[in-house]
Order: structure tokens, then sequence, then C-alpha cells
């Protein structure tokens, strides 16, 4: 891959851009808002479709966008979002299965310029973590990890720069201008057990990339360690996977898991592949999202889970004391 500087130099940018915020920050959503059995349940039935993203985002401060997955969305389309949300709604972006599943991060230099140049910096200031998911076949790489990770942008401006390589798959409708200098934050969620071992989650700590906390319902690995200065939760159902709800004191127990990271602290009884880390006393920023769309559990568990974190109602992201 073409040389480029490496996470350390490019977070010491995004350190001091994050200066900025004086305590965490509590981000409680779900993955995706457009799903046809929602209406009539979540979202009222005659409310337009086009206002649904309008709609789910009063009701909940961040959403994971999820159609960027399966497709290169356009520029045009992260403008509306960013324009249809509140200012200070934050979304989350699943990077490229072409990527992850496909390329399996190997050779990605002009698919990940694609990537970035499909729009993702239209959402300027309301662009948050970026999800890597691995595919459940995708064994433990150092070699290959290590590589993707140092190729990936840690600032928008960053992002901007290695989006002009894009190739004809986005001309004529790529985005290559960065709106703000913010920082860009990583995740990846990973499904084979090889990854857990310690070296695995050393890398992450030394990249400075998030690994992602996936409920799985037991179907994946399931493991809690901290790895950057920001923790990721992905929900995808209780005891049935996509499919269940969480009851009251599921939700209880990984709202007392939410308070332990965003002070900094490992929660009592994580299930940890590496020694925990000392306790952060900045704290962690904390980012929790439902997946268990199937039967319209996840906007209802994401906002009885707000309740219980305190996450203000109007949209105003809950802040750890």
């Amino acid at each position: 891959m073409t040389h480029r500087p490496g996470p350390r130099e490019q977070s010491a940018i995004g350190a001091l851009l994050g200066k900025l915020r004086v305590r965490t920050r509590i981000r409680v959503g779900i993955s995706g808002w457009r799903y046809s059995g929602w209406r009539g349940k979540f979202y009222p039935t005659e409310l337009p479709q086009k206002r649904e993203l309008e709609y789910a985002s009063r009701q909940v401060n961040s959403i994971e966008i999820n159609g960027s997955f399966y497709s290169l969305q356009r520029p045009g389309n992260y403008q509306a979002w960013f324009e249809a949300t509140p200012e200070d709604f934050l979304f989350s972006v699943k990077a490229s299965r072409f990527l992850t599943h496909m390329r399996r991060l190997k050779d990605a230099d002009t698919a990940l310029a694609n990537f970035l140049a499909s729009g993702l910096l239209c959402l300027r200031e309301k662009l948050g973590p970026i999800l890597w998911q691995l595919p459940p076949n995708f064994t433990y790489d150092p070699a290959r990890l290590e590589s993707f990770f140092r190729a990936l942008p840690r600032t928008t401006t960053a992002a901007a720069a290695l989006a002009r390589h894009h190739d004809s798959k986005v001309a004529g409708r790529a985005w290559t201008k960065a709106e703000c200098e913010c920082r860009l934050r990583h995740a990846l969620e990973v499904r084979h057990p090889s990854f857990a071992n310690r070296d695995f989650i050393r890398l992450l700590r030394e990249q400075d990339i998030a690994l992602v906390v996936a409920d799985t319902a037991g179907k994946w690995p399931f493991f809690e360690d901290a790895t950057s200065d920001f923790v990721y939760v992905r929900l995808h159902g209780d005891t049935e996977l996509y499919v269940s709800g969480y009851t009251p004191s599921a939700l209880q127990s990984w709202a007392s898991k939410i308070r332990a990271w965003a002070a900094g602290r490992t929660p009592a009884g994580s299930k940890l592949v590496a020694p925990r880390p000392s306790r952060r006393v900045e704290g962690r920023d904390v980012f929790i999202y439902f997946d268990n769309d199937a039967k319209v559990h996840a906007p209802f568990d994401a906002m009885s889970l707000a309740r219980l974190l305190k996450v203000d109602s109007s949209n105003a992201a809950a802040r750890s004391s």
C-alpha cells in the first residue's frame, strides 16, 4: 500500500480535536431505520416514508447507517440525512462489504478511496465512527489487519485526500471535500474464534481501533476488551439473533456496563481476552446500537436503555459525571 501517515501521527491531530470535549458522551441508537415492518408500530401509519429518518432521529441520538454496507451510497443521500437530523445528532457508518467480505481487506487502496468518496464527508460534524464488520470465516491475520489499519484515515482532511484517489466507479458523483476538520474513529467487529487472543487486542490498542462488543445471542465470539478511547456496542438480540428483545433486567445489566465504560472503568465481570486496561480518567465515549430489528424491538429497546442512562429525550447526548 502507498505510504500514508500512521495512526499514531493522525491520532495526534484527533487528540487535539478531542480536547474540545470536556466529558464523555453516550450515544444510544438503532442500526438502520428503514424497515417496512416498523410502520404502524414504531412509525405512525400516516408518516410519509421520506420522513422516517426525521422521526427516528428525534427518538434516539444516533443511528448506524447500514445501507452503505450493501452498496456505495451517493453524496446526495448523505447530505439529505445530514439535513434531516438534529444539530447534535451523530451517525456511525457501516463500511462496504466489498472491502471486508470480497476484498477481505487486501489490495484495498482504490476500494477504500471509492467508499470514502461516496459521500461520507457530507455528514460533516455528524460523522461518527466507521464500523468494519468481518465475515465469520475471516480468521485472525495480524499482518493483513495492521496493513489495513495503517491505511485508514484518522481525520476528515486525511479522508478527503484519500478519497481523491477514487476510480471511475464513482466518477461524476464523488465527494472529496472535508467541510470540517474532525477526528475519524474506526471500530472492528469480528466473528471468528481465532480473534480471541491477546496479540489481537494489543494490535487494536496500538492502532487505536475499537473492538466491537457484539452481543449475538451466543452465535459468535463475545468479548469486552476496551481498545480505544471509545467503546462500540452492537446488540443483535438477547436470546435469539436479530429477533429477540431485551428484558428490563438485561437492559439494566447493559446500562451498568455502559456507565462503567463511560467512566473509564472496566465493568465488573467483563469477559476479557487480555489484561484489563488501567482506568481511563478522561472516561470513554460509548456508542450502542440495537440491531434486533426483525420484530420491531430495536427502537423500543434503544429508547428504554436511553431512559435508564438518562440520555436526554430532546436529543442532547448523555454526559457521564
